[in-house]
C-alpha cells in the first residue's frame, strides 16, 4: 500500500494581511479526499522528527531554539514566519513526513507529503519560510544508518534551493540539482552539483528541455533515492515566481520526473514545495496535479 503523508497540525497562526498562504495545505488535502486523487493509495498523518535526525542537518542550540521559542529576532525575521508552538511542532513534522515518506518510497517505489521542500533552511538559521531542511534530514539520516549509498535531490521549486546546497552538496552521496528562476529569491545563491538558471518569463517549452537535459546529469550520477520538490510556483499565476509555465507544462515536468525514476527503477519521494498563486486555488491544483500524474505513472 503506497503512503503519502500529511501534517496532521492546524494552520500556522499568521498575522492579517501576511502573505504566506498557510490555508494551502488543509485546502489541498481536502482536495485530494474529497477528488479521491489518490485512488488506492492511503493517507498517513505524519510523525515527528527525532532530535537526532534534526540535528544531522542542523546545529543542536538552533534546533534547540526554534523548540523552545528562543529564536533570536534577526532569525525570526529571516525565516518570515512569527514563532508559535504550531510552527515548532509542523517544523518537526514536517521533516518526519519527508523522512517517513523517503523509507516508504524505498519499499514501494513512490511516496511523499502534502508539505515539505523546506530547501531554504540552513544549518544554523531558517529563511524563507522553511525552518528546518527536510530533503537535507531525510538525505543525511538515510545514508547515515546506510539505507541507501547515493541520494538525489530534484528540485524544481522555482526559488533556488540555497539551503539544500549548502548543507548537502560537499557530501560525496550526494547530487543535488536546482531548476530555478535565475533573478528569483534568494540573490545570494548557494551552488548546487548542478544549477539550471532559466530567465523571467521563461515557457513550458524552453523549461521542459532544460530539465530533460537536467536529469540525463542526475541518471550518470545512479542514485538509489530521488527526493523531488516538485513545487507549485513555475506557475504562471504565481505571484512570486516570474515564469510562465501552464498546468500542463508542470504535469509534464512531473510526468518526466515520474518516468526517469520509473523507467530506471529509481524510488522517488515528493515534497511539494512553493506555491503563491492569485488564487490560492492555482497552487493547490497545481499540486493536486503533481500526485494525479505520479498515480498515473505508477498506476496507483
Amino acid at each position: 500500500m503506497v503512503l503519502i503523508y500529511y501534517p496532521n497540525t492546524p494552520d500556522l497562526p499568521l498575522p492579517a494581511g501576511h502573505r504566506f498562504p498557510a490555508r494551502k495545505y488543509t485546502m489541498l488535502r481536502e482536495k485530494v479526499v474529497r477528488e479521491g486523487i489518490l485512488g488506492n493509495w492511503d493517507l498517513a498523518p505524519s510523525p515527528l522528527a527525532d532530535l537526532t535526525d534534526l540535528q544531522r542537518a542542523h546545529a543542536p542550540e538552533y534546533v534547540r531554539a526554534v523548540l523552545e521559542g528562543t529564536l533570536a529576532p534577526d532569525i525570526q525575521r529571516r525565516i518570515g514566519l512569527p514563532w508559535s508552538e504550531i510552527l515548532a511542532v509542523r517544523s518537526r513534522t514536517t521533516v518526519g513526513g519527508s523522512l517517513a515518506a523517503a523509507r516508504q518510497a524505498l519499499r514501494d517505489g513512490i511516496s511523499g507529503q502534502l508539505a515539505g521542500g523546506t530547501h531554504h533552511a540552513h544549518r544554523d538559521f531558517g529563511s524563507g519560510y522553511c525552518v528546518f531542511n527536510d530533503l537535507a534530514v531525510a538525505a543525511l539520516t538515510l545514508l547515515a544508518e546506510g539505507v541507501v549509498d547515493r541520494v538525489a535531490v530534484v528540485d524544481l521549486d522555482v526559488h533556488q534551493g540555497d539551503g539544500t546546497a549548502a548543507l548537502l552538496t560537499s557530501h560525496p552521496a550526494t547530487f543535488v540539482l536546482s531548476v530555478h528562476g535565475e533573478k528569483n529569491f534568494p540573490f545570494r545563491k548557494v551552488p548546487s552539483n548542478l544549477d539550471i538558471g532559466l530567465p523571467d518569463g521563461t515557457d513550458d517549452r524552453s523549461y521542459l528541455r532544460a530539465l530533460a537535459d537536467a536529469l540525463d546529469a542526475v541518471g550518470g550520477f545512479r542514485p538509489d533515492l530521488v527526493l523531488y520538490l516538485s513545487g507549485a510556483d513555475p506557475l504562471r499565476s504565481d505571484k512570486l515566481g516570474r515564469l510562465d509555465l501552464t498546468f500542463e507544462g508542470l504535469m509534464e515536468r512531473d510526468r518526466l520526473v515520474f518516468e526517469f525514476c520509473r523507467r530506471r527503477g529509481i524510488p522517488v519521494s515528493i515534497a511539494i514545495g512553493g506555491g503563491y498563486a492569485d488564487p490560492i486555488t492555482d497552487s493547490v491544483e497545481a499540486y493536486a496535479n503533481t500526485f494525479r500524474v505520479a498515480r498515473e505513472v505508477f498506476r496507483g
